[in-house]
């Protein structure tokens, strides 16, 4: 993976590292669902977040482990449990998810209506 965070494209965007973290797929509802929810196991966060597969959750939840966003708990009994949980860092997450909440809220109406009107101007879509 990489190294540092400290890009081009941080110079011009100082919040891109953390876009990068914490809003790439599937991130944002893993943190969401074990910030309102609690510790949870495997199983309980595949069907809570409905269509991940358990690879991509494997792969999303070893990450957040690696940039501290969680931790993953191993108990070595029979048959083996582990558990996940929201670290400290990444409950610090939540005051920007809970702004994102009331954003979202607030304009998402907007949005729709925005791109309902400039869809129907006939305006080319990206």
């Amino acid at each position: 993976m990489g190294g540092g965070f400290v890009t081009e494209n941080t110079a011009a965007c100082p919040i891109s590292p953390v876009v990068d973290i914490v809003f790439s797929r599937w991130t944002t509802p893993i943190l969401w669902a074990l910030n309102e929810f609690g510790r949870q196991r495997f199983v309980e966060l595949e069907r809570r977040i409905g269509t991940i597969t358990p690879k991509v959750l494997t792969q999303r939840l070893r990450q957040l482990e690696r940039d501290g966003l969680i931790v993953r708990t191993y108990h070595p009994e029979v048959p083996p449990r582990v558990e996940y949980e929201i670290s400290e860092l990444g409950r610090s997450l939540g005051p920007l998810f809970a702004t994102l909440a009331t954003w979202s809220e607030a304009n998402l109406a907007r949005v729709e209506l925005a791109r309902a009107t400039y869809d129907d101007a006939g305006l080319p879509r990206a």
